[in-house]
């Protein structure tokens, strides 16, 4: 049985948190650290949404409340079926000002993909020219990650340009299979990684759409801004699952 929707409901995202609210964790001291730039200019246009944000958030002591920076989280996870697939697509257009000439990782455009059962992350991250598929295993706050017999937290990275158009619009699509263990990676079509064995079984994904950067925390804190800008654009997220009668 196939079953698709689609998240788009854009136009709502200012007034309402029944498709898309602002992503972030709750803290130990009670507080909630929200991915909110205060300066970001959003804008609804021919369903696609656009967020202009200059980078301001920073945390000094935590790595993931400091590298992202303005994030949509979907209302609701989408669940993963037992015996079938699920697939993620959408597409991204993204362009940054006063980034670091390439340096992906000083500002850019994503998807995310987050079990927040599990800690599993899969993610595509892009700026005006390349991209990176990545997969990972993070100690998100408050969520309990399964104890496996490998490192139990990771973060693999795989950089490209293979498939990519320049600050255009460009197809992502990451498909899961719970029973293979496996996740492959596509841009405009065309398969550009493949990671089996994943070492836990998925649960649900909470879509999200960010504007990042990934710097590591230095012993003085933070080092993620310095007055740089990303422009991202989003078209509405399908979302297929395929379950085996």
């Amino acid at each position: 049985m196939i079953m698709k929707k689609v998240l788009g409901n854009f136009d709502s995202i200012i007034s309402s948190t029944d498709t898309w609210k602002i992503g972030g964790f709750p803290l130990q001291d009670g507080s909630f650290w929200s991915y909110r730039e205060p300066n970001a200019v959003v804008i609804v246009r021919n369903g696609i949404l656009y967020v202009r944000a200059p980078l301001s958030n920073q945390h000094d002591s935590i790595q993931i409340l400091d590298n992202a920076k303005h994030m949509y989280y979907s209302a609701e996870p989408v669940e993963i079926p037992e015996d079938g697939e699920i697939e993620i697509e959408l597409d991204i257009r993204a362009r940054t000002k006063d980034t670091i000439p390439g340096d992906l990782y000083d500002g850019y455009v994503s998807l995310n993909l987050l079990d927040f059962t599990t800690g599993a992350a899969l993610d595509f991250f892009a700026n005006d020219d390349q991209y990176a598929s990545v997969y990972g295993i993070l100690p998100f706050p408050g969520v309990n990650v399964p104890d496996t017999d490998q490192t139990k937290y990771f973060c693999l990275f795989k950089e490209a340009t293979d498939h990519f158009k320049p600050r255009e619009f460009n197809t992502y699509k990451i498909t899961y299979s719970r029973a293979k263990d496996e996740a492959v990676f596509y841009v405009n079509g065309q398969e550009v990684r493949r990671e089996q064995n994943i070492p836990i079984k998925l649960n649900q994904f909470t879509i999200a759409l960010g504007i990042m950067t990934e710097k590591d925390l230095t012993p003085e804190g933070s080092v993620s801004i310095h007055g740089q800008t990303v422009i991202a654009e989003y078209s509405p997220v399908t979302v297929t699952t395929t379950d085996k009668d």
